[in-house]
């Protein structure tokens, strides 16, 4: 008999959750055996239960799926499969994605046939990326080879001061976030500084705004 494949569910709208678990029961091939709506509750669950694979959105509460990403690999290394599904197919997002780790990355809108297929795919070991967005990667690839572009205020941020930037944006306090990132407010208040100073910004709200604008903050 051939041993089911363990997935765990890290995504923050029910709606779809309960859409991916009922598409999984139909799979005699997986198991869910857990998910969660936190990144940070997810890694929690993750480092106790250790699926074989994770289905991971990018926009979620507290710890985007970038850090959730980075964390499995420091704890894990690749022995956890991650397909990243996400609203986003620019090919900023689809990049720092396979950057950070992911297997595979597959547009939430996709046929539940591409959804299995891109699921299997990623547990046998291969690289999955949904066509409509490798199409995009690769435009993206030959306009930046036309032409150089100047590195975007964006861009400048590290990753840190991009976590720190979502957190802001989600109405924490300086304490809060060094919890949440295991550094201290002092530590936090620098990176503040830092971003107000390469975003030219003056203040929290026109932090919240960008980070809105830049789709840190995950939408209810």
């Amino acid at each position: 008999m051939t041993e089911r494949k363990s997935i765990f569910i890290v995504e923050d709208h029910q709606l779809f959750r309960e859409g991916l678990k009922a598409m999984l029961a139909g799979n005699p091939g997986v198991e869910v055996i857990g998910e969660s709506a936190d990144g940070l509750e997810a890694l929690r669950t993750i480092q106790k239960v250790k699926p074989a694979m994770v289905l991971l959105d990018l926009s979620m509460p507290r710890i985007n799926g970038y850090s959730v990403m980075r964390e499995i690999r420091r704890m894990f290394g690749a022995d956890i499969k991650i397909l990243v599904l996400s609203i986003h197919d620019s090919d900023h997002y689809v990049l720092q994605a396979f950057e950070e780790g992911a297997d595979g990355y597959c547009i939430k809108d996709s046929s539940l046939e591409e959804l299995r297929l891109a699921i299997r795919s990623v547990l046998e070991g291969k690289r999955y990326i949904s066509p409509g967005v490798a199409a995009k990667v690769l435009e993206g690839y030959i306009e930046r080879g036309k032409q150089l572009k100047p590195k975007s205020a964006w861009d400048s941020l590290t990753y840190r001061e991009q976590e720190v930037l979502k957190l802001i944006g989600e109405g924490y306090p300086n304490k809060q976030i060094g919890a949440l990132l295991n550094i201290s407010p002092k530590t936090v208040e620098k990176h503040r500084a830092s971003i107000m100073s390469k975003l030219d910004m003056h203040n929290a709200a026109s932090l919240a705004a960008y980070a809105a604008e830049r789709g840190l903050i995950a939408k209810k």
